[in-house]
């Protein structure tokens, strides 16, 4: 259970593996498709400001996390949560104009809460977290790296010095050690 724990908890590698931007995500692309259609896409400047606060969500996601820093993350992941307000603000807009049907602005004005909900469930995850960001985690693992390296390359060094000195004992032991007598001389039966 334990393993399966931290197996979840693994740190993404990629901002594209956040669940908060796969939600975003979802929701620009909820907004394109909507602001593609009908009177909406004749509201060049309702549909194009709709448009970049959806990005906005998901760049200020990528951006934050690509800064390497946790402090930095937080920053743009507020950002990326005022646009998802944003979004839902040109929401009512776009239903007050009649530009979408009630069901329609239902479904996108959820999605926009639950992926803002979602960035705020993460943005208290990331202060309670002692993790300070991959701009300080990687100098360390670099170290430690490097420290495991100088140990390996110890450790292949005295086993060479320890195959040496093996090789150095058993010379000299062979040659002090005299040779067994020969049993056709009779001259060994003398030495009694």
């Amino acid at each position: 259970m334990k393993g399966e724990n931290e197996a979840t908890r693994a740190a993404a590698r990629s901002f594209e593996e956040l669940h908060i931007y796969q939600r975003a995500r979802d929701l620009t692309n909820g907004v394109y498709a909507l602001t593609r259609a009908g009177a909406f896409s004749r509201d060049f400047g309702l549909a194009d400001q709709i448009r970049r606060a959806a990005v906005s969500v998901m760049s200020n996601i990528a951006e934050g996390f690509e800064r390497g820093t946790s402090t930095e993350f937080i920053q743009f992941l507020y950002i990326a949560k005022g646009s998802c307000g944003e979004v839902r603000a040109q929401l009512q807009v776009a239903l007050d104009q009649g530009y979408l049907a009630a069901d329609q602005n239902a479904a996108l004005v959820d999605l926009a809460r639950r992926t803002s909900g979602m960035i705020s469930n993460f943005i208290a995850h990331l202060q309670r977290s002692d993790y300070r960001g991959e701009k300080f985690a990687r100098p360390q693992r670099q170290l430690v790296d490097d420290a495991e390296k100088r140990q390996q390359a110890l450790r292949a060094a005295q086993l060479v010095n320890i195959r040496a000195q093996q090789r150095h004992c058993e010379q000299p032991a062979a040659e002090s050690t005299p040779p067994p007598p020969d049993p056709s001389d009779p001259s060994h039966l003398s030495h009694s």
